[in-house]
């Protein structure tokens, strides 16, 4: 069985901490509150590491395996965490992906899925567009006959402030080769996404 490690490194710009720094204390005495008060007195530094680790995806290697045994059915990972920040207020979605895949000459160390979903997660996004991100890297790196992603998210944006829509979710989908031209196939993809009741 022959290996592949390839290393990832995520295109992004070095944060300016102290930038940063001074940036969220002008913008937290802008919108009146008082770094006065005790505890704040660290609040912009601390605002400044949270947003920079945010916004800073990870390297890491990408490992694939020949598939040996022609496994050829569907590989699926369920609840991957999703952590992202919304591009029109920053403020947070949270929720889960779930990714799957249909072999081609190539498997997956499993744990790369959440790995690739952090890759684009990490960034000023739209749900939209990380969905679609995420099935399409899988699709160009692992060549697999078909790919599916699923994110479920709550958007604070819309629960926090404006329509207060607290618990509302959203769903997006992206299919791409046998999983959106084969009806059966995207059938079983969705059945698996599905979360199970207890």
């Amino acid at each position: 069985m022959t290996t592949v490690a390839e290393r990832v490194y995520p295109v992004r710009t070095e944060p300016d901490l102290l930038a940063a720094e001074r940036a969220a204390e002008a913008f937290l005495a802008a919108v009146g509150v008082d770094l006065e008060a005790p505890g704040l007195a660290g609040t912009p530094l601390r605002m400044a590491k949270a947003y920079a680790e945010m916004l800073t995806p990870r390297e890491f290697a990408l490992t694939t395996f020949d598939n040996d045994e022609g496994y050829d059915e569907l590989v699926l990972a369920r609840s991957i965490p999703v952590r992202s920040l919304c591009e029109h207020h920053l403020l947070p979605f949270v929720g889960v992906a779930h990714v799957g895949y249909l072999p081609g000459d190539r498997i997956l160390g499993l744990s790369k899925l959440a790995r690739v979903v952090e890759l684009f997660a990490r960034r000023a996004q739209v749900q939209e567009r990380l969905t679609k991100q995420v099935a399409d890297w899988l699709c160009t790196h692992l060549r697999p006959r078909g790919v599916g992603v699923v994110i479920e998210a709550e958007h604070l944006c819309m629960s926090l402030r404006g329509v207060q829509a607290i618990g509302a979710t959203t769903v997006t989908s992206t299919l791409l080769g046998t999983l959106r031209e084969d009806a059966r196939s995207r059938a079983e993809f969705l059945a698996m996404t599905r979360r199970s009741t207890p």
